[in-house]
């Protein structure tokens, strides 16, 4: 006996039937609306219920990470837009031209990841032009962090409906 057709009958290794997809995908959205700017969503409130020093370390990690982003997107951005233009590209023609559904996965997992970080630096440039404190600060990080759950959400639903339509279209009873 084959153990590799084995594995493969035991295991799913299609993408949207595959539950390794679907914990992927949430561990991924988890990680990214608790991330803020690259700061942790629970030092933001505990900046706001406790301020002094809690909110001094806030303010220190949102320049720093503001400042990393800003400097990355002015030294390589235009780099990272090539290429990261390219890769979706790819993805996209391989996923719904090819109909390869490891490709679609991997689309509606970084396309959407892609407008979050677009968002991250459009966010980090609004931090550094109007160097927002106490209040304002956090308005601005709560704001972010909702439209990055949006963006997530509606991913989220769009994957899953793209998914379920993949699975019943190539099921056998249908």
């Amino acid at each position: 006996m084959d153990w590799t057709n084995t594995l493969f009958e035991v295991i799913d290794m299609r993408s949207f039937s595959n539950l390794w997809f679907w914990i992927a995908l949430a561990v991924v959205w988890s990680s990214v609306s608790h991330w803020v700017l690259g700061v942790p969503f629970d030092m933001i409130q505990r900046a706001r219920k406790n301020g002094g020093q809690a909110e001094a370390d806030l303010h220190d990690m949102v320049r720093i990470n503001v400042n990393r982003l800003l400097y990355i997107g002015q030294v390589s951005g235009l780099v990272l837009l090539l290429v990261l233009s390219f890769a979706l590209t790819s993805l996209a023609i391989l996923a719904f031209f090819y109909d390869v559904e490891f490709a679609q996965a991997v689309f509606l997992l970084a396309f959407p990841l892609t407008l979050v970080g677009a968002l991250s630096l459009s966010t980090s440039q609004a931090i550094a032009t109007q160097q927002p404190e106490g209040e304002a600060l956090y308005a601005r990080l709560s704001k972010h962090r909702v439209i990055t759950q949006f963006i997530g959400m509606i991913s989220i639903f769009v994957t899953a409906m793209y998914g379920m339509y993949q699975n019943l279209a190539v099921s056998p009873i249908f």
